[in-house]
């Protein structure tokens, strides 16, 4: 494997856990960075497989959470409804994911004009989110209502566009539907677990012939760099949020999506 592979792989993956759990879209910003790196992988399966690190970035951070959670469960009512909740979240993006999983792959990845238009797009609507003014109606993820989280969920449905965000559709979404910006990025990294794990199991299961002894070194590299960079993220995300807001996010999308475009221009 040479070593700009090795170096494109690192970078990629540093950049995966960056920016999974932020506003900004993770995958948006892989594929841009692929493309201007000359970097691309059978299927577009190393952007995706490599989502692993963040997987288990967000775990490891929130382990001890998830056990108190699953002792409460025989017990606790509150409990036994959040995971419903979080489950009946996901249950949108499962069933869109696998119908129109080749379209994604095969046609909105390989648009990256499109995915810098979606960035700043989505930049302005994530600026008006961040400044509406109305007192939240929910302030702890325990006490979203399933009918919220669906609602969430389908809106999550919107991240399988490149630039979109993941993340940020969530978020958006459940500010707009009452939630504050603390218990909203919070309850994204909950919903994150079951979505993530889904895709990458399900691309792992349409591609797994696809991959050679040098993508699983490839895809090795960039799961390490991740899950590094997403720990770090995943700690300090929710107090950056509370404290500053999004907008420092939306200009990141915006910035980025233009110096895409100007990229595209000059060097397509």
């Amino acid at each position: 494997m040479a070593d700009q592979t090795i170096i494109g792989a690192l970078l990629l993956g540093l950049l995966e856990g960056l920016t999974e759990f932020l506003p900004v879209s993770s995958t948006g910003h892989l594929l841009l960075a692929g493309h201007f790196l000359g970097f691309k992988s059978p299927g577009n399966t190393f952007e995706v497989l490599i989502q692993l690190g963040a997987i288990l970035a967000i775990l490891t951070v929130y382990f001890s959470r998830l056990v108190q959670l699953a002792r409460q469960l025989p017990t606790s009512a509150k409990a036994r409804r959040f995971v419903f909740a979080v489950l009946l979240a996901f249950l949108p993006a499962a069933v869109i994911g696998v119908l129109a999983h080749d379209f994604i792959k095969t046609v909105l990845f390989e648009a990256p004009m499109m995915i810098c238009i979606v960035l700043i797009a989505g930049g302005f609507v994530l600026m008006a989110v961040d400044r509406l003014k109305r007192p939240p109606r929910y302030t702890d993820i325990m006490d979203y209502p399933p009918s919220l989280a669906f609602r969430i969920g389908l809106i999550q449905c919107l991240a399988m566009i490149p630039g979109t965000s993941r993340s940020g559709a969530t978020i958006a979404g459940a500010l707009l539907m009452g939630a504050d910006k603390r218990s909203a990025a919070e309850f994204s990294f909950f919903l994150a677990m079951p979505t993530m794990s889904g895709a990458f199991a399900y691309d792992l299961y349409k591609n797994y012939d696809k991959l050679s002894l040098d993508d699983v070194s490839m895809i090795a590299i960039g799961f390490i760099a991740a899950f590094i960079s997403g720990v770090f993220v995943v700690r300090h995300l929710l107090d950056f949020v509370s404290r500053h807001g999004f907008t420092v996010f939306v200009w990141w999308r915006i910035i980025v999506g233009t110096a895409g475009l100007i990229g595209l221009f000059f060097w397509p």
